[in-house]
């Protein structure tokens, strides 16, 4: 059977068994999460933002996200729900002083923590690496760990002192169905905001719906007073050229004069003085007799 030079094969060389389940690293996990961009995949660094699911992103990543979103990124999926710069929060992180950076085991002469994280609760003092949950607000963007919000109750910021509510809680990084159930919440706020929208557009429209056909109403008016003083100075006119022997003008310009009676003139109106100063009627278009010239123009006045 193959066995040639005395080899002895063994079960699990000649039997093939179920694969083994892969497990994920807890310390891997924890660290890609809570060190790592979920977008770009790089080392977290200021400024970092979190969005309304509790994600934790580079700035810069999410800033060329939103410039191209054409382009191929290795997680693409993770931010498909943020639509503009708005939907993302800056976040207001509290350093931690154990925290060396890449030069704490530059010789490898003594022991690392793997669990030592970049930052910690301002009132607990509790690492922020994933072993304890932690939350920040939406209002000021401040970030507190949740044994801190449960022992300390408040409506106050701990760091900034703004006010807040329950809702503005938002936790990072937790679990599906805490993940859930703020997918919920994002979906309730923005569809709130889209009604409250629609609805500031429709009032807009009725208001300016009004204000549009008062002035429609309003102008013909004028247009009819001013063209019916200008009608009366042409019927004068003409009937002083025609004479008698304009029969038929002289009853047309009745008809007018009659109906241009009924109408009031506008300097009776409420408009402004500088609306009445533009038409021949007002008092500043008049001339005294030392103003009048010895001659007549194209274009005479007639008072």
């Amino acid at each position: 059977m193959g066995c040639d030079g005395g080899t002895i094969p063994k079960r699990h060389e000649l039997v093939k068994g179920p694969k083994k389940v892969e497990k994920v690293d807890k310390n891997a996990e924890l660290a890609a999460r809570w060190k790592y961009c979920a977008l770009s995949q790089e080392k977290l660094k200021r400024p970092i933002v979190s969005c309304e699911l509790g994600r934790l992103y580079n700035k810069d990543a999410i800033i060329e996200y939103l410039l191209d979103k054409t382009a191929e990124r290795p997680n693409a999926e993770a931010v498909t729900h943020i639509r503009g710069i708005k939907d993302v929060k800056e976040l207001n992180l509290t350093d931690n002083p154990e925290w060396e950076g890449e030069r704490r085991n530059a010789k490898g002469d003594r022991y690392e923590d793997i669990h030592c994280g970049m930052f910690i609760c301002p009132v607990v003092g509790l690492e922020m690496n994933g072993k304890h949950r932690f939350c920040y607000l939406q209002t000021c963007g401040c970030v507190f760990s949740d044994r801190a919000m449960k022992e300390v109750k408040t409506e106050i910021c701990h760091k900034c002192g703004d006010p807040f509510k329950e809702d503005d809680l938002v936790v990072l990084n937790g679990t599906k169905e805490e993940v859930e159930k703020l997918r919920e919440k994002m979906e309730e706020k923005r569809s709130k905001a889209k009604a409250k929208k629609s609805k500031k557009s429709k009032a807009a429209e009725t208001v300016s719906t009004p204000s549009e056909s008062k002035d429609d109403t309003h102008s013909p008016q004028v247009d009819v007073a001013g063209g019916s003083s200008l009608q009366n100075g042409g019927e004068s006119s003409q009937s002083a050229v025609a004479g008698p022997s304009g029969s038929s003008s002289s009853s047309k310009g009745s008809k007018l004069s009659s109906s241009s009676s009924n109408k009031r003139s506008i300097q009776e109106t409420e408009k402004s003085e500088a609306f009445k100063s533009i038409f021949t009627t007002h008092s500043s278009a008049k001339r005294t007799k030392e103003q009048t010239s010895n001659w007549v123009t194209h274009t005479p006045y007639h008072f």
